[in-house]
């Protein structure tokens, strides 16, 4: 696992479960994932000597995010290790402009957009299109990090410059309406084999996911839509794991394609309770070449809350067995030692009949632990 986090300390888990063993390489010592394993790594992802004991110690190299550059996994590569998702898609995907060239060439319907080399590309664009739109950084963004919203020409400059341009790459999207975001998780296998997940509705809070609503609640032409989206959308980037898929449903019931995650996702956590196989156990069984699980969901309804820290403190979970009171309430706690406002900590799950009766029992859950 290169990267510590909770993706792939959750990763880890189903590893563990089908006997397999993890090494885990990350920037900072006592990352979530590294409490599962005894092979740890730490130090700069560019540290040759680093990279090469890492990947001794590995038959196979999977990551946890899209921020490690593609150079970096040639060279893994280059050590005679298989690296999935590769180089290739991961260099297609951790740009967001070569991302949606990329889909928008394969058929894959995605908002209007351009690359922002001047104040003045802005300004077209701007007239182009209308305003608002959004300014994104090319790379490394994630949770609204990374994107300001345009509203008038005024706003051009002051986003620009704390977007970091010009030494940091942008690009221009035009602003969608839409209805509601949806998501899904796509696996592909080494053996091309392909398993779509429930499409589920996500809710943002401050350009955070706060809650998941599985499965999504609209009609089966419009989930049938962005099932078939996403799969292409994952063919398109020769994908090999887990990728989460998110989407736009627009005022007029058209299904856009937002972002692609070529990793587990935020919005497939539901799927450990709720699904005969987890998005994390399937994506070790794409990259391993073994047959992938069943997506479907064992229940007829199940909504994830995001735990996120109210406070920049050490971890307390003082306020946990308060979470617990809710008997229906799956909680997961990810072992992050410090807390920051905003920060992902943990999530918390319920299943049941109705996505009312589950989102009740959820946020019930979600309010009491303050982390």
């Amino acid at each position: 696992m290169l990267g510590g986090g909770q993706l792939a300390r959750m990763t880890g888990y189903a590893a563990l479960r089908l006997g397999l063993q993890i090494a885990v390489f990350e920037r900072t010592t006592n990352s979530p994932a590294a409490q599962l394993s005894h092979l740890n790594f730490v130090g700069a992802w560019h540290d040759e000597a680093l990279l090469k004991a890492f990947a001794e110690v590995s038959d196979l190299i999977t990551l946890e995010n899209e921020f490690v550059d593609a150079s970096l996994l040639q060279q893994l590569q280059a050590y005679g290790k298989p690296v999935y998702p590769t180089p290739q898609t991961v260099a297609l995907v951790q740009d967001k402009l070569v991302q949606k060239e990329t889909l928008r060439a394969a058929g894959v319907p995605v908002a209007p957009f351009q690359n922002i080399a001047s104040r003045e590309e802005a300004v077209a664009f701007g007239k182009s299109f209308g305003y608002p739109f959004l300014l994104k950084a090319r790379r490394d963004g994630y949770d609204g990090y990374g994107n300001r919203t345009v509203v008038s020409e005024a706003d051009i400059d002051t986003a620009m410059t704390t977007l970091g341009f010009p030494d940091r790459a942008l690009m221009a999207e035009a602003f969608v309406e839409f209805e509601a975001e949806l998501a899904t998780m796509v696996a592909r296998s080494t053996k091309g084999e392909i398993v779509v997940y429930p499409v589920v509705e996500t809710v943002q809070e401050n350009h955070i996911c706060k809650i998941v609503k599985a499965p999504a609640q609209f009609s089966a032409d419009v989930l049938l839509q962005a099932s078939q989206l996403a799969q292409a959308a994952i063919e398109a980037v020769q994908g090999i794991g887990i990728f989460g898929v998110e989407m736009f449903l627009t005022t007029d019931k058209q299904v856009l394609l937002n972002e692609l995650a070529p990793r587990p996702h935020n919005s497939g956590h539901y799927t450990i309770e709720a699904c005969v196989t987890s998005q994390f156990e399937n994506h070790l069984r794409a990259i391993l070449g073994y047959p992938l699980g069943s997506a479907e969901m064992l229940t007829k309804a199940a909504v994830m809350v995001n735990l996120l820290g109210k406070h920049n403190a050490p971890l307390d979970l003082a306020s946990l067995p308060d979470a617990l009171q809710s008997r229906r309430a799956k909680v997961h706690i990810y072992g992050k030692s410090q807390s920051r406002i905003g920060r992902k900590m943990g999530h918390v799950t319920v299943v049941g009949e109705s996505i009312e009766e589950c989102l009740q029992h959820a946020m019930c859950a979600a309010k009491a632990i303050q982390i």
